[in-house]
């Protein structure tokens, strides 16, 4: 990367509260591991399944459907991002498993796999969206979509990639399980967004707030369950420098792939904007708390979130970058 790039990386991680509210969370479960983990002083496990309620009644509260229903009409697009979403991610998983998979820890692995079935995020690509100045309604209609359909077909490729069924349930008890403990608070806020989306959008920095701060939540449990299990004594400071090495591969690959595919589809650019963004994006804000559900009290839920948490802040610093090359193109 450029000075200029180094730069302003180093910027945003000075000024992205949550980047280091998650450093935090993990330092703090790593050097007192018996406050977080599950049955700890603190009780985090009981908080943290009251969170994920809280953060997709939020999410129902917040969805505009009228947004929604003005990308429909761009299909081709809405399939491509889908396929790279839920078909070309899982595919790389399993090539991921193929070549690296006798090389990388175990759980670092699950950890990949479960990366590359989760759905897109929707706040992050619909802003980088809007930055380059791209198809916004399309965006919105992918990454909404996306989280919806991935309450299904999430569980589904973990039960089929993984073979890890939720602690010895079926598949169909898994999908129950996210349905009932994701979906069920989502559709609530859905029903109560006529009577209190007004009061949503006055207070949503708020909202935001506490969304994110129910997320490091989840982190801190996460980590401290794993930190308890054997986490640094296993595997070492070298689980960092391997996992973002791999998390910035599959970065890579993804955005090169979907840019190729948009334009041996003929997309125009802001369509191609919202192709690359929406299908190159993993959700943070909805597979942390997917995860604990999913994986329940697996002891190592730290170390199988870790891949997720470093695609996160790579996607967001890499299509930053890419959303102001694009936003200064001729005619944008």
């Amino acid at each position: 990367m450029s000075p200029q790039a180094w730069r302003a990386f180093f910027q945003r991680l000075a000024s992205d509260w949550f980047l280091l509210g998650m450093i935090a969370a993990v330092v703090i479960a790593s050097v007192a591991p018996g406050l977080g983990k599950s049955g700890g002083a603190l009780h985090v496990d009981v908080a943290a399944d009251w969170g994920i309620f809280v953060i997709f009644f939020l999410h129902g509260v917040g969805l505009s459907t009228e947004k929604m229903k003005q990308g429909l009409a761009r299909w081709p697009v809405h399939l491509v991002v889908q396929a790279f979403t839920f078909l070309v991610f899982p595919l790389l998983g399993v090539l991921l498993n193929l070549t690296l998979g006798h090389w990388l820890p175990h759980d670092v692995m699950l950890g990949f796999l479960y990366l590359c079935v989760l759905p897109s995020t929707v706040s992050s690509s619909v802003a980088m969206t809007s930055l380059a100045k791209g198809n916004v309604p399309a965006a919105i209609f992918n990454a909404t979509f996306s989280t919806l359909i991935g309450v299904v077909l999430t569980p589904l490729w973990v039960s089929l990639l993984i073979g890890f069924s939720g602690g010895g349930g079926s598949v169909g008890s898994m999908i129950g399980n996210v349905a009932m403990l994701l979906l069920l608070p989502f559709a609530i806020g859905q029903a109560v967004r006529p009577l209190v989306g007004a009061w949503f959008a006055r207070w949503k920095a708020w909202t935001n707030l506490l969304d994110r701060g129910v997320i490091l939540l989840l982190v801190f449990s996460a980590f401290s369950d794993s930190v308890a299990d054997g986490l640094w004594s296993r595997h070492g400071i070298s689980l960092i420098a391997v996992t973002l090495v791999v998390a910035g591969a599959i970065l890579g690959i993804v955005l090169r792939l979907s840019r190729m595919a948009s334009r041996a589809c003929g997309f125009n650019t802001e369509d191609e904007i919202t192709t690359v963004f929406c299908g190159s994006k993993k959700t943070l804000a909805s597979g942390v708390p997917m995860a604990r559900v999913i994986f329940g009290s697996h002891p190592a839920l730290g170390v199988i979130v870790l891949p997720l948490m470093f695609y996160h802040q790579l996607q967001l610093f890499v299509c930053s970058v890419m959303a102001q090359r694009y936003a200064k193109r001729p005619g944008a």
